[in-house]
């Protein structure tokens, strides 16, 4: 039997970035399945959130995921533009944000497609991967030809019904607090929440406890 996990995942997250290539590994060694459940993230979600912050946690971030990147051999560079507008050094979050509600509905459909997981790591590969302007041009549309998808076609149903994509973030965005935790990349399985990218091991090990097979 198929062992699945619910994963909650933000197109802002470096660590989320950096988790997804492991975790399409992990379908393809294991009989495991993501269920991906985009969510907006803590800037949005969290008014406030990055005003109260110490302001030593951004250059460590920087420099955690820079090494963590190296480390798996990925490219990276923080986004440019960054997916959510705000000023860092006072932490204000913009009013106004045309990237992060486009590629968090683009998520959804993503995954209603069955092709989830693969465009997450498409298109965060362009996000994170040092891609200046990812937002011009046609990178997401070769992104998501890459995975097997047409970007065109998704925004196109996305335009006619947004009403439907949000209500879904916002079921996962519930979803992900009744599990227990707030942050990303969060990967619960049979209740368990496991709270970033240095957990997918402890993941992998509580799902081979629960009967993971490899696939044949």
């Amino acid at each position: 039997m198929t062992l699945e996990y619910d994963l909650f995942w933000s197109f802002r997250s470096p660590y989320s970035y950096l988790v997804t290539p492991r975790l399409i590994e992990f379908e393809r060694e294991y009989d495991v399945k993501a269920n991906v459940r985009p969510v907006y993230p803590i800037a949005v979600r969290i008014p406030g959130f990055f005003k109260q912050v110490n302001p030593m946690w951004p250059p460590y971030l920087f420099r955690d995921c820079s090494r963590i990147a190296e480390m798996l051999g990925m490219p990276f560079a923080w986004p440019s533009p960054d997916p959510i507008l705000m000023n860092m050094g006072t932490g204000e979050v913009a009013t106004e944000q045309p990237y992060i509600h486009r590629l968090t509905r683009l998520g959804i459909a993503a995954a209603a497609a069955g092709k989830g997981l693969p465009f997450l790591a498409a298109v965060s590969g362009v996000i994170f991967g040092g891609v200046r302007d990812w937002h011009l041009g046609d990178h997401l549309a070769r992104a998501a030809d890459r995975v097997g998808l047409d970007l065109a076609k998704l925004d196109s149903e996305i335009e006619r019904d947004p009403a439907r994509y949000e209500a879904a973030i916002a079921e996962n965005e519930s979803a992900q607090k009744r599990a227990g935790h707030w942050g990303v990349p969060l990967m619960v399985f049979n209740g368990e929440p496991f709270f970033g990218q240095d957990r997918f091991d402890l993941l992998r090990w509580r799902t081979q406890r629960n009967g993971l097979k490899r696939r044949a």
